[in-house]
């Protein structure tokens, strides 16, 4: 993950769901160019808002089991509104069927309460050294980041944050 689109999860429930923010800000590099005079969060970065949530919920269902979490198939998206610098888009992710190879998930983003993005998202989690013996240390590189990541947007004891399992 080069940059993150969960600023903060604000609900996590183990194996279930997910529920993130994300602030977006006038100082965003890509809202320069997307668009000149009119800077909206691209629809793009939406979906990958959800896919990023999915992502933080299979890493903690699993103790941070996989190095590797990508997006297999995204189908039913739809945009129905723009996020706007100075808003903030309320994400939220649902699995919907959970395999030993993938997890489907139901999102939707919705900023002050209407919606602006909803996809059913599936994702594939795995390791490198499942493929490449040769990258078991950067797996483990990988995990360590992820866990020192998942401490900055999630602390269940503030906030008002919710856990359970």
């Amino acid at each position: 993950m080069h940059f993150s689109l969960v600023d903060r999860i604000t609900s996590l429930h183990k194996g279930e769901s997910i529920s993130a923010v994300k602030n977006l800000s006038l100082a965003e590099e890509y809202l320069a160019d997307h668009f000149p005079g009119f800077p909206v969060m691209p629809g793009v970065l939406m979906v990958e808002a959800l896919v990023q949530s999915g992502a933080w919920l299979i890493r903690y269902t699993e103790d941070f089991k996989h190095s590797t979490i990508l997006l297999k198939q995204a189908r039913a998206v739809r945009f129905n509104s723009f996020v706007t610098p100075g808003r903030t888009l309320v994400v939220n992710v649902k699995v919907h069927k959970w395999t030993d190879d993938d997890i489907v998930f139901k999102g939707s983003g919705t900023v002050e309460g209407s919606s602006a993005v909803s996809a059913k998202l599936t994702l594939e989690r795995f390791n490198l050294a499942d493929r490449n013996a040769e990258l078991a240390k950067s797996d483990q590189s990988r995990i360590e980041h992820m866990r020192k990541l998942f401490g900055q947007v999630w602390s269940p004891d503030k906030d008002g944050n919710k856990e359970t399992e």
